[in-house]
């Protein structure tokens, strides 16, 4: 069984493990290796990630099985989203299970949770970002009912990427 919990500012080092870790796996083999490492290097440090887990527009879960954090989301609010800002809506920024893990649908507990939080919270929609090269998260989200409206660029070094932009009506 899976438990989803908020992160606490304490245990920054270990978000910072699980999101590095994960985010390799899942697109350092399908990026230049330069401009890879040109990312992560600003995006996953401790101040970086203490920063935005201060942020009080955003919050961070883990996902937990037999106490091992095995994945974790980022959700945005208000200000702290990363396109609209619109406080109807919440942003699922981030969304990463370990590779060991994948399969056990924790990725679809997460979602649904932060989709019961978005309703709880009288939220409009939900959001998010996928990179248009990653067909099986983009299958993933739209069997769970999201549908594309829009894209934007995102820059892993020098190489401009485009994400597809997906919203769920609740």
């Amino acid at each position: 069984m899976v438990t989803i919990r908020l992160v606490r500012p304490s245990e920054t080092e270990e978000l910072l493990l699980l999101s590095r870790k994960t985010f390799y796996d899942a697109f350092e083999h399908l990026n230049n290796k330069d401009d890879f490492e040109a990312y992560t290097s600003v995006a996953f440090t401790s101040q970086k990630l203490s920063g935005e887990l201060q942020n009080p527009y955003s919050q961070f879960y883990f996902a937990i099985i037999d106490d091992e954090k095995v994945g974790y989301m980022k959700l945005n609010y208000s200000l702290a989203q990363t396109e609209m800002q619109d406080e109807n809506a919440v942003e699922v920024e981030r969304i990463y299970v370990l590779a060991s893990q994948q399969g056990k649908k924790i990725g679809n507990q997460l979602l649904d949770y932060a989709i019961d939080k978005a309703k709880t919270e009288g939220k409009l929609y939900i959001w998010l970002g996928v990179w248009e090269h990653n067909q099986a998260a983009q299958r993933f989200y739209e069997r769970n009912g999201f549908k594309p409206f829009g894209n934007h660029k995102f820059w892993v070094g020098k190489d401009e990427q485009t994400d597809i932009l997906m919203r769920k009506e609740l």
